[in-house]
């Protein structure tokens, strides 16, 4: 069965909602504060929600400077992973990078996240090299991932 959902802008009013996803899905989630910063301040910055009957059940940031877009973050409620609104993001955010004249993206991503890698394989991310020691909470490594947009 088919899950009606709408990809949207996201908006001030969201962001207490974006905010409880954040605090579930991210050991270091970014504050109700940044969050707010990048939609109303930051020119780079675009972010979409997904909403299902009324609720907003996930969010990505993207950044586009010039050639090159950034994923600042993705993320879903736990309660509605596995229905496939990770990769209906991923899919909007490829799509909204190249309609702004981005010819690549890329994302941070766990080591350890195999399940999010393999979104993003599905979706033509490709390994582009490693950051020691990225993420704060435990200095584990992040692998960057690229794909071409263009």
């Amino acid at each position: 069965m088919e899950t009606a959902y709408t990809i949207r802008k996201m908006e001030k009013s969201d962001l207490d909602q974006v905010n409880e996803i954040e605090q579930l899905s991210f050991t270091v989630p970014w504050s109700k504060e940044s969050l707010l910063y990048e939609i109303e301040q930051n020119l780079f910055a675009k972010y979409m929600v997904v909403e299902l009957e009324g609720k907003v059940v996930g969010y990505c940031g993207v950044w586009v400077i010039m050639e090159d877009a950034q994923i600042t973050n993705i993320a879903v409620h736990p309660d509605f992973r596995g229905m496939k609104i990770g990769e209906a993001l991923l899919t909007f955010a490829i799509q909204l990078s190249k309609e702004m004249n981005a010819k690549r993206l890329s994302l941070e991503v766990r080591v350890t996240n195999y399940i999010a890698q393999s979104l993003y394989k599905k979706l033509g991310f490709t390994v582009g090299g490693i950051r020691k020691r990225y993420y704060t909470d435990n200095q584990e490594d992040a692998l960057v991932m690229w794909v071409n947009v263009q």
